[in-house]
């Protein structure tokens, strides 16, 4: 004594199949820390090996924080009880299956932290020099008709206009040998009407 009740639980990856384990009892300090330190050594090497088990282990480990947390709020036991309390052992980053285990935990938090960012720096980002809407949204230009262009450049946001409107800017042209004329500038291949084609810009005087 002091003790309180705890459970400590662990998780064993076995490819397809998988174990949940629990630990639990009413334990001291130290039995406590001991139980703790090696279910939670077990599962940072064991625990990793299957595709659900790399889910379910992360949790694992982090359930078993609050029953730490539990554990070491005990003051150290003061009570002989009828056996030796269980020997702690080297703390879980101590362990060579503590270090082991932080490998694929180490790649884990990566991942967690690398998706979301990835995802958010793409959504929010715009590339230098490119602007693209939905293909859906796009205007579909054809050589010999007239665009406008409603950003300023590099961006582009163009749309079909007249000829002989005075929101005409450029005229569509083709490539000759595989490049625009000098001063012409090359659409986006979205703007084309099989959305791979290369289409010129032709700057015209109102």
């Amino acid at each position: 004594m002091p003790a309180v009740p705890v459970t400590v639980r662990g998780h064993q990856g076995m490819v397809v199949l998988m174990r949940f384990l629990r630990r639990r009892g009413v334990l001291c300090r130290t039995c406590g820390l001991a139980v703790f330190r090696q279910m939670q050594s077990d599962t940072l090497v064991r625990g990793w090996w299957g595709v659900l088990s790399m889910l379910v282990t992360p949790v694992t480990l982090l359930v078993n924080l609050a029953a730490l947390a539990r554990i070491r709020r005990l003051p150290a036991p003061v009570t002989a009880a009828w056996r030796p309390p269980l020997d702690p052992g080297r703390p879980v980053l101590r362990r060579p299956a503590g270090l082991i285990g932080l490998v694929p935990l180490g790649a884990f938090a990566a991942l967690v932290v690398a998706v979301p960012v990835l995802a958010a720096t793409g959504a929010s980002e715009e590339p230098s020099g490119v602007h693209f809407r939905p293909r859906k949204n796009l205007a579909q230009l054809s050589v010999g008709a007239c665009a406008h262009n409603d950003r300023e450049w590099p961006h582009q946001d163009l749309r079909n206009v007249p000829c002989d409107s005075p929101d005409a800017q450029y005229l569509i042209t083709e490539p000759k040998h595989g490049y625009c004329a000098t001063g012409d500038y090359v659409a986006h291949l979205q703007y084309s009407v099989d959305g791979g084609s290369t289409l010129c810009l032709h700057p015209v005087k109102n």
